[in-house]
């Protein structure tokens, strides 16, 4: 075990009494015994929890959303983009979860149920389904000596199954793609270690989507004499949804043969009248190893006849062809086992696999199908379980060496606190695990929304949308919408650094939306005034509800008219140059150049006295949208500055002199009105307004220069804000919005007082945002102050993954006392930007490389531009 973390084991593995380690089981992850319970109970923020001056100045925001809600969930029966009235309640039950990028997700509990599904693209399921389980049988001479269902739960139904395994002889081990529960059977001198393992491999845009996941069975025998040794893998033929019980669904068992390697096992036709899909239950046959099966068998009964079957011999019966469809209200289960003999003080393995195929999708209008990325390789038939597996069972030994080459630099860093390490990997889950979709760009899509590159917008099919496809996440699995753009600001860290190619895809979506319009009328719930769902020649805040036409439809967020907001449109321009820097990609920086200069001209409106610095309008017309600010402020202002940088920038590579000048004439305006406007002498303060909370220390309030860090600007020709000052104002934060808010073990709240209280006059600013936090910690160590940012953020990953029970759903937010808001959520995807300014210390030997066909020397890229002189 790491003992160098002593605080992590001590809390969540202070009920294991076990003494074994397991097999193969990495030092460096999140670990808890699965006897562990959280004393911190923490509920959903709700209604109650808003202050009276709050409650006020939203009462008619609470009409409107009420009228909104009933109208969307009563009579179009669909679901919210946000539903208020039902958050998800928090159960400390998950772990890593299932499968590749893109292709639907399940997710398995760090108890080992399989309990969270997104199978349906975008739309989930929280329902732990009892027969999805393993089960160990182990026989000497003949006879069962031991039979147990690895699961602590006491279930209703499959009563003659023997369940209520001792949790406090099992840990299980997260380090995300992988993770690891450790069984030591009592009184057996055995122990068996379950390797999970999904395709989740940086640069890599085949294996990576595949819905497969690997179990490997490492079994250690310390007896004097040899066992056999059966595992059992159950499912159920569905997620437990109430829709299943509609019938038609069958199982089958199955055998294929490849390239000299043979795989058997069990499908789970699912035949629901949209989305169908197939589970596939799967074993590599192998010398030594005996492979049955059981067709059907029902998961609502005792359970008996199935477990006296493995009993009996270690086997089960293994009937030949297919089971008839289920009638309605019928549910069906399969079972798959597989044996080995291990011998005296010896090791052996067993490895089992889990496919789901669903290639054609649907959204919630059912206007359009949706290829999966997947279905590139496998095809579109539905058919693609039993070659899925094969490839899986067949190959996962080298994803798992791609996985290890690729974490080893970061595990091996003895600079690096064990917590960081697990933070890193383990927050990734998100990429899987956020409603996520890869689809292929349909042949008749048009992305440029009809203005083409000779009229400064794109072209109809970029070629990396192309080839790499379409990726969307959603904000939360609460928060129901696609890319949200403000949001995926902060997350984008992850993507480009580890799957460029669909950052850049997700870039081209956003960009052919700028210049979309629709005219459509609705009513935006906080003011109550009519706007056009998308305006043009701005960014949207998202590209759509799963439940509706994701793409086609845009803006499912209706709370503000976010074509006023002051952040979308600069975060877009900031993410285009860091992406260029990054990738190096000629022409990607191209294409994006006339987007860039349009969206910035929409920009210049905001700055309504021409001082050059923008100004917000007196509501929450930014990312933090339950926290009013006016005019001039620390956050939109920063943003627009560096923004500002960036144009010059980029205008400087490409040669457009004019632009350069145009920019760097409003760089130097707005920069002086800036300092006069906003700095204290100590830190900028929130906003300009003089209201009596203007002067509130934001933790966010150097987003500008973290992202200018983040792409090699910031001093020189390129400095925009003074050193001294970004240095005074982080070192503020710190003490004040870290140090000083709940004993500096929680990260930073939003915003602080000068005085050292939290800033209440908003829902939002006395909340701490995990993925600004992340953020706030990467601007730090890149501004030289390593130690306060690893605190700083620390105490999140603390207060999430060891106190509170939010491990593989960390949050939006939290207060420092009872409350969460948005499980699941995308914003802390943003602590890849940590290990970017890790890596980018000097001296220090950088963890991720750039694709290959993408990293060309600027240099060459320069020459190109020269000959090239786009203007």
């Amino acid at each position: 075990m790491d003992l160098n973390d002593s605080r992590s084991l001590s809390e969540l593995m202070a009920r294991y009494e076990g003494t074994e380690t397991g097999f193969g089981v990495p030092k460096d992850g999140w670990r808890i015994c699965l006897a562990h319970e959280f004393k911190e109970k923490r509920k959903p923020f709700q209604a109650k929890d808003v202050s009276l001056s709050n409650i006020i100045q939203h009462i008619g925001l609470g009409f409107r959303y009420l009228k909104w809600w009933y109208q969307r969930t009563q009579i179009e029966k669909k679901a919210p983009f946000i539903d208020i009235f039902n958050s998800l309640p928090l159960r400390p039950i998950y772990g890593a979860p299932l499968g590749g990028i893109g292709g639907g997700s399940i997710t398995r509990g760090w108890k080992g149920e399989f309990c969270r599904w997104q199978l349906n693209p975008g739309m989930y399921h929280y329902k732990t389904v009892i027969a999805d389980q393993f089960t160990v049988c182990l026989r000497r001479d003949g006879q069962t000596i031991y039979q147990q269902v690895l699961s602590t739960e006491h279930p209703h139904t499959l009563q003659d199954w023997n369940w209520g395994y001792c949790g406090v002889f099992a840990f299980y081990h997260a380090l995300y793609p992988r993770a690891w529960t450790v069984y030591q059977l009592p009184g057996q001198n055995v122990t068996l270690t379950c390797r999970q393992v999904s395709p989740v491999i940086p640069h890599n845009y085949k294996d990576s989507s595949f819905p497969v996941a690997v179990f490997v069975w490492d079994i250690e025998n310390k007896n004097d004499y040899a066992l056999d040794v059966i595992i059992m893998f159950t499912m159920a033929n569905g997620s437990g949804h109430k829709d299943e019980k509609c019938g038609g669904h069958w199982n089958e068992p199955f055998h294929l043969e490849k390239e000299g390697e043979s795989v058997s096992g069990v499908l789970l036709h699912h035949c629901s009248p949209v989305n169908a899909y197939t589970l596939c239950m799967a074993a590599r046959e192998q010398s030594n190893r005996k492979i049955t099966h059981k067709t059907a068998f029902s998961p609502n009964d005792t359970g008996k006849a199935i477990w006296s079957d493995l009993m009996s011999d270690g086997q089960l019966d293994s009937p030949p062809g297919s089971s008839p469809p289920t009638r309605r209200g019928e549910t069906v289960a399969a079972a798959l086992a597989v044996g080995c003999s291990v011998p005296a003080h010896g090791h052996n393995s067993l490895e089992f696999c889990l496919a789901w195929d669903m290639p054609k999708v649907t959204f919630g209008s059912r206007e359009r199908e949706h290829i999966r990325r997947y279905a590139r390789y496998y095809g579109t038939k539905g058919d693609a379980g039993p070659a899925l597996s094969h490839y899986a069972l067949t190959h996962y030994k080298g994803w798992e060496k791609s996985i290890e080459e690729w974490q080893r630099p970061i595990l091996e860093d003895g600079s690096l606190p064990s917590w960081y390490k697990s933070a890193l990997f383990n927050e990734l889950y998100f990429v899987v695990d956020g409603g996520t979709v890869w689809v292929e760009l349909p042949e008749d899509c048009d992305v440029s929304g009809g203005l083409r590159p000779e009229e400064g917008g794109l072209p109809a099919q970029p070629p990396v949308l192309k080839e790499y496809g379409r990726f969307a996440y959603l904000e939360g699995q609460e928060y129901r919408m696609y890319n949200t753009y403000d949001v995926h600001f902060y997350a984008s860290f992850a993507l480009i650094m580890l799957w460029p190619k669909l950052a850049l895809s997700l870039q081209y979506d956003i960009a052919g939306s700028v210049v979309q319009y629709d005219p459509t009328e609705r009513v935006n719930l906080m003011s109550g005034h009519c706007s056009p769902v998308k305006t043009r020649n701005v960014v949207p805040h998202d590209i759509g509800d799963p439940d509706d036409e994701p793409w086609q439809r845009v803006n499912a967020y209706q709370i503000h008219d976010t074509a006023d907001w002051k952040d979308l449109n600069l975060k877009f321009v900031l993410q285009v140059y860091r992406d260029y820097h990054l990738t190096q990609d000629l022409q990607y920086l191209k294409d994006m150049w006339p987007i860039c200069q349009v969206v910035m001209e929409t920009e210049m409106k905001f700055d309504k006295d021409g001082d050059g610095l923008i100004e917000n309008s007196g509501y929450a017309d930014q990312t933090y949208d339950g926290w009013i600010v006016t005019g001039p402020s620390a956050y939109c202002g920063g943003l627009w500055l560096a923004s500002v940088c960036v144009m010059c920038k980029m205008a400087q590579l490409l040669k457009s002199d004019s632009v350069y000048e145009h920019y760097r004439d409003i760089l130097k305006r707005g920069h002086a009105a800036f300092d006069k406007l906003l700095w204290n002498g100590k830190y900028y303060n929130y906003d300009s307004s003089g209201r009596s909370m203007s002067n509130s220390v934001m933790s966010d309030q150097c987003a500008g220069q973290w992202f200018l860090r983040a792409s090699g600007l910031g001093d020189d020709e390129f400095e925009v804000f003074p050193k001294e000052k970004i240095h005074s104002a982080l070192k503020s934060v710190f003490d004040l919005n870290v140090m000083s808010f709940a004993g500096g073990q929680m990260g930073a709240v939003n915003g602080m007082r000068p005085e050292g209280v939290p800033d209440r006059s908003s829902v939002q600013s006395d909340e701490v945002w995990v993925g600004v936090v992340y953020g706030l910690a990467a601007t730090m160590i890149q501004e030289g102050l390593l130690e306060e940012g690893l605190h700083t953020a620390e105490g999140c990953y603390r207060t999430v993954w060891e106190q509170t029970g939010m491990a593989f759903q960390t949050p939006e937010a939290y207060c420092e006392k009872g409350i969460y808001r948005s499980l699941a959520y995308m914003r802390p995807l943003s602590i890849w930007a940590i290990q970017l300014a890790l890596d980018n210390r000097p001296n220090v030997s950088k963890s991720m490389q750039p694709d290959s066909e993408a990293a060309r020397l600027e240099t060459d890229l320069q020459d190109e531009l020269v000959k090239d002189n786009c203007h």
